[in-house]
């Protein structure tokens, strides 16, 4: 496959770019260019072009969209529910970013590994999780399988094959470890008005200092109350920021192609009406 088709569908298969599609039919150009390498009918819908180029992806390269989009919708959707599950995506941890974060009663991290990546900085990736989170997953495909369980074998973090026949399987099972929790980490990960809320429910007020000294007291006064009482109080936070509305149906009214768009846009309208004239609409020249 040549290198320029791989770099359009990379641009492509992004929420950015599909939110300047959706929202305005603006930058089409690379849309168009990839599409007449892929389909030959000039009749197709924007919605037959994107499941056929998605196909391609399938059967040749499956690159981060792809997976993510896959985890969503089989682990998300499939196994656990939009109302009780949510879902969070480039978390920055440390000097790490978490690709795909699930999160009810607990929160975990799974970290892709595509067939396109190297290992080199898995390590530090894991220890950067484990700071925030207690359970930590590696999705791979089959030829990253047996390095990555070689590499993992004597730890805690769990393995997810993307196989073959696009099924997400657990081949390791993730055990829980707290050894790692780190108050900075957590508080790095938390936006001002949700530590203020931690603050607040623990002492009912909050620091009384200059702006300047406000957020290395607000550190401090985290730091009095249990780790792992604060790491719950975490996963409560990040879980309001994205937990679907129960009206928001998404499996019945967004394309498989399109779910980890439509989660993860702030640009989408509630009921998807946009995606769906999007989708049905005809190419145009």
């Amino acid at each position: 496959m040549k290198k320029v088709d791989t770099y359009m569908i990379n641009k492509i298969f992004t929420v950015p770019y599909f939110d300047k599609m959706i929202s305005n039919n603006s930058d089409l150009e690379s849309f168009s260019k990839c599409v007449k390498r892929f389909i030959k009918r000039e009749d197709a819908t924007i919605g037959e072009v994107i499941s056929e180029i998605y196909h391609f992806m399938d059967c040749e390269y499956r690159n981060e969209y792809f997976y993510k989009n896959t985890i969503l919708n089989q682990l998300l959707i499939k196994k656990h529910d939009l109302y009780n599950t949510a879902a969070l995506t480039e978390l920055p941890i440390g000097s790490s970013k978490a690709d795909f974060i699930l999160i009810n009663g607990r929160g975990k991290v799974y970290e892709i590994k595509t067939d396109l990546d190297n290992l080199l900085r898995l390590e530090n990736q894991i220890k950067d999780y484990y700071k925030v989170f207690s359970y930590v997953y590696v999705v791979v495909g089959n030829k990253q399988l047996s390095h990555v369980k070689q590499f993992l074998k004597d730890q805690k973090v769990g393995i997810y094959e993307l196989t073959t026949n696009g099924k997400v399987i657990c081949r390791k099972k993730a055990f829980c470890n707290k050894e790692y929790l780190s108050y900075e980490a957590m508080f790095q990960v938390l936006r001002k008005h949700e530590f203020e809320l931690i603050l607040l429910k623990h002492f009912h007020k909050l620091p009384e200092v200059n702006s300047f000294q406000y957020y290395r007291e607000c550190l401090k006064w985290l730091k009095k109350i249990n780790i792992i009482t604060l790491q719950k109080e975490v996963m409560q936070c990040l879980k309001t920021r994205t937990v679907m509305l129960v009206e928001n149906n998404l499996e019945e009214k967004v394309p498989y192609e399109l779910r980890y768009y439509a989660y993860f846009s702030k640009k989408v309208d509630t009921n998807f009406q946009n995606i769906d004239a999007f989708w049905n609409a005809r190419m145009e020249g």
